[in-house]
């Protein structure tokens, strides 16, 4: 029999106890698992979904976006027009650098700078290509001019990850990597970097916003889907993204897991060489003929293209529902979304005739290419793709490669046909308007990320009246005109919206983000 004040002595030690427990569940670290690698650390390296989102738990940005991309206060705690072509940006006071700086006007100017320097894929500088003039009125007060109105800039500089002036001048990517580059202001810092394998982070106890929920945070990049699941099934990591559609049902089903849906504003879609005149690499006659001139280039093919392609049946058969029939860059009940624009539909007959119309009845050979890990299912997509196009009469060989051995074909421009995605992640669709299908001009940040170099420049004068804008009504119209041009025109072929699958183990929840986003900080302890 137990005395009073044993029990009480026992009562203390369980509540001793317990309260170890919360403290090593709080001081236990986030081992997640993502799909896709970052090409680099480098936060200025490369507009990819996995880039950014690493640079996200290290580096920040004046302007945020939370999960449904609203704009948010960041770095910068307000900003205003001063008059219709200077935005001036007050700084968080008190913010300091992983590293001890403190963060002022000068760390933005220097960025600014820094940005448009950096060989890349595909720059940030299509972020800042509006700013012409950058004044620094005070230690936390900054001023951007524009040669126009430029409603936009906030939202661009969403993208704009902030690092110290005191990296110097024509600091390395190759240093970001090594960890010696690697300073933001973000809640957690850099620990290492193993590539294609795994980044670490830990919390960063002097940031100056709320405390962040994790003390490490074990970023793993595992891109074989099956191997990616299996581990968070058997325990070795507690959040996944990209859940393989033909797993999904079975997922849901499992009471040691949770899932996390939502929409996103990933557009899925294949692009076009429609630059050169002649001789295009991947394009031949029906018996792998030279042609003396690029098919690509007359719209009638890019019409058949398109048409040939059974969207519906892609969605259901191959993304099994986690995707949205698409005919522009925009999701449904978004901003810019054009509702007059038609659906896109399946006529192959129709498609042969197009084909014969433009001179090539008896069809053509083209190869397709497209990664095999970097969205979901899409080398499937292609297969498919390719089979539908065999089937109007154009011979198509599939080629499926990592996704940076394919960029590094586009960006050489030895491409005829490839598929991409492209994520409008500011909420609205000037990027898609002004990288992927706006004419390419390096000198102005523009096309950065078309590699087929659609060029219409009634559609990029429509864009660029929109980008000076300042209402958002006639902005919204502007976009939508400029957006309907390029689709009437197959500037590209789109083909679905991306739908985005997460998965916790119990006990933890994940915010979908509509920009795709994987991030620690989403993911917290159920309620």
């Amino acid at each position: 029999m137990t005395t009073p004040s044993q029990r009480l002595r026992a009562a203390l030690l369980g509540c001793a106890l317990t309260a170890l427990s919360l403290t090593a569940a709080r001081a236990e670290p986030l081992s997640m698992a993502v799909s896709a690698p970052p090409a680099s650390i480098d936060p200025h390296y490369y507009t990819l979904t996995p880039n950014i989102m690493v640079s996200r738990h290290m580096f920040e940005t004046l302007t945020e976006r939370d999960a449904n991309s609203r704009m948010s206060p960041g770095l910068a705690e307000s900003w205003r027009l001063v008059d219709e072509t200077t935005w001036e940006f007050k700084l968080r006071q008190g913010v300091k650098f992983h590293n001890g700086d403190d963060f002022t006007a000068e760390d933005v100017a220097y960025t600014l700078r820094r940005v448009p320097t950096v060989q890349s894929p595909s720059s940030f500088a299509v972020y800042i290509r509006s700013i012409t003039g950058v004044e620094v009125v005070d230690a936390h007060t900054i001023r951007l001019k524009t040669p126009t109105p430029y409603p936009l800039l906030p939202n661009d500089l969403a993208q704009i990850f902030i690092v110290p002036r005191s990296l110097g001048e024509n600091v390395a990517s190759a240093e970001f990597n090594a960890g010696r580059a690697t300073i933001g202001t973000g809640p957690y810092r850099f620990v290492s970097y193993d590539p294609n394998n795994r980044v670490e982070m830990t919390r960063n106890d002097n940031y100056w916003g709320p405390r962040a929920r994790w003390d490490r945070v074990n970023y793993r990049i595992i891109t074989n889907s099956g191997a990616r699941v299996a581990a968070l099934l058997s325990g070795d990591v507690a959040l996944i993204d990209n859940v393989p559609t033909a797993d999904v049902s079975r997922i849901r089903n499992d009471n040691r897991v949770v899932l996390a849906e939502g929409n996103s504003v990933r557009l899925i879609f294949l692009g076009l060489d429609t630059f050169r005149d002649s001789e295009s690499p991947d394009v031949r006659g029906p018996n792998g003929e030279v042609l003396a001139r690029n098919p690509l280039q007359d719209r009638r093919v890019r019409e058949a293209l398109s048409i040939a392609i059974n969207r519906p049946a892609i969605v259901q058969r191959v993304m099994e529902n986690v995707a949205l029939a698409a005919n522009q860059f925009m999701p449904p009940d978004s901003f810019g979304f054009d509702p007059s624009i038609p659906a896109i539909g399946f006529d192959p007959e129709r498609a042969k005739k197009l084909l014969a119309e433009a001179g090539y009845p008896n069809g053509l050979s083209i190869t397709l290419r497209g990664p095999n890990d970097r969205y979901i299912n899409d080398s499937q997509i292609i297969q498919v793709v390719a089979q539908m196009w065999s089937r109007i009469g154009v011979k198509t060989q599939v080629e499926a490669s990592p996704l940076a051995t394919l960029i590094g074909r586009l960006s050489r421009f030895e491409a005829s046909a490839y598929l991409l995605g492209w994520s409008n992640s500011t909420g609205e669709p000037s990027t898609s308007l002004r990288a992927v299908i706006g004419t390419r001009d390096t000198s102005r940040s523009m096309g950065l990320a078309n590699y087929g170099r659609y060029s219409n420049p009634r559609m990029d004068a429509i864009a660029d009246e929109a980008m000076r804008t300042l209402d958002d009504t006639a902005r919204e119209k502007l976009m939508q005109q400029a957006m309907r041009m390029g689709m009437e025109d197959v500037a590209v072929i789109p083909l679905h919206t991306q739908k985005n699958v997460w998965a916790t183990r119990r006990g933890l929840t994940y915010e979908p983000r509509v920009d795709e986003q994987t991030l620690a900080e989403s993911t917290q302890p159920s309620r």
